[in-house]
């Protein structure tokens, strides 16, 4: 049941922004997955041209932070609104931005276009062919980094980043929240030292990559499928500096749709090309591919880790179920990357689900 209290601000913020009676239009709690915003549809939707028949309605805390754990203070712009201003500018699809509102002590309101309920992760449940669909959430995302890279700077996103203290982190959140917290394990001080130098090495080879913007969850639920295939990007607010292959990783390593190798493969080998036909360097697969399996180890721990602690912190178990897949992933990179067989041994000792 939705709270009366958040449908009547809701109702006020679309008729604030668009000058129309919408004191009778149905409002529905849209899901927001881990987020600490909430979502509303006010009206129903229904795609097309001409008046929208609906808008979306994001609710802020008061005070709200960074999703996501990220290096510096917080902004002195909101990051969902410069991103968005951004990415538009580089012809990126992403919701328009109809209006937002700071004043409420409650909470800053935020009007957005509503994009719909089609999700990548839904299509494919729907019995979409999954080839098309990553091709062009390839092809984009190519585009989106060519020309980012292209022209760095101009967003929130370029004065925060991936260093090396902030992947560090990410991994002792999987030691522990899925090491300690689920599994209950204690490493023994000749472990804890192999793992701290291990996750240490991880760190700093991933923060020597060269960086450019990221948008950092670019996965099945954060693109949108509209009417006529395009695709559009939301959740982009906690955007940073990256590798190339970070974005590639949440996409082909989603913790909520498990992909084929030779696919993984496939569309790793266009990003490549498609990243060339754009602008952007001409790069080796090879090496490549070796950065995203080392992305893959350190990116899907956290996310295990991560899901046990909205589980235990937040009160919310619906991402437990993705546990497995993620543990699924580090052990396939695992197999790829035999330099880490050392920190595979220990782990798989309290974790099986990472054995070979």
């Amino acid at each position: 049941m939705n709270d009366p209290v958040i449908e009547e601000r809701v109702r006020r913020a679309v008729s604030r922004a668009t000058g129309e009676d919408v004191a009778a239009a149905p409002v529905r709690r849209l899901a927001g997955h881990a987020s600490a915003r909430s979502y509303w549809r006010v009206g129903a939707y229904a795609p097309g041209g001409g008046r929208p028949a609906s808008h979306v309605v994001m609710v802020m805390p008061p005070d709200a932070r960074p999703e996501e754990v990220t290096e510096g203070g917080r902004p002195a712009v909101e990051p969902f609104v410069d991103v968005q201003r951004y990415l538009a500018g580089l012809g990126v699809r992403v919701p328009a931005v109809v209006a937002f509102y700071e004043d409420d002590p409650r909470g800053g309101l935020m009007v957005l276009e509503d994009l719909g309920d089609e999700m990548l992760e839904t299509r494919l449940l729907a019995g979409d062919a999954p080839r098309p669909l990553y091709e062009a959430a390839i092809d984009q995302l190519a585009r989106l980094r060519a020309a980012a890279e292209r022209a760095p700077g101009g967003s929130v996103a370029f004065t925060r980043g991936f260093e090396q203290d902030l992947y560090r982190w990410e991994l002792d959140h999987f030691r522990e929240w899925l090491l300690e917290a689920w599994k209950g394990a204690r490493l023994s001080p000749a472990e804890r030292e192999l793992v701290d130098r291990e996750f240490d090495r991880i760190s700093a080879a991933l923060a020597a990559e060269p960086k450019g913007f990221t948008h950092r969850d670019y996965q099945s639920r954060n693109l949108m499928v509209l009417p006529g295939g395009a695709q559009a990007v939301i959740d982009f607010q906690d955007a940073l500096l990256g590798p190339r292959q970070y974005d590639l990783v949440a996409l082909l390593r989603d913790s909520y749709v498990e992909l084929p190798d030779a696919l993984v493969e496939a569309m790793l080998r266009r990003y490549l090309d498609q990243l060339a036909a754009h602008g952007g360097p001409r790069l080796a697969y090879g090496p490549f591919r070796e950065v995203f399996d080392l992305l893959t180890v350190q990116r899907k721990l956290k996310d295990a880790g991560r899901f046990v602690f909205i589980d235990r912190v937040k009160k919310n178990p619906g991402f437990l179920v993705s546990i497995p897949a993620s543990l699924r992933y580090v052990r396939d990179a695992f197999a790829r990357r035999p330099d880490l067989a050392p920190l595979q041994e220990v782990l798989a000792r309290h974790v099986p689900e990472l054995a070979p």
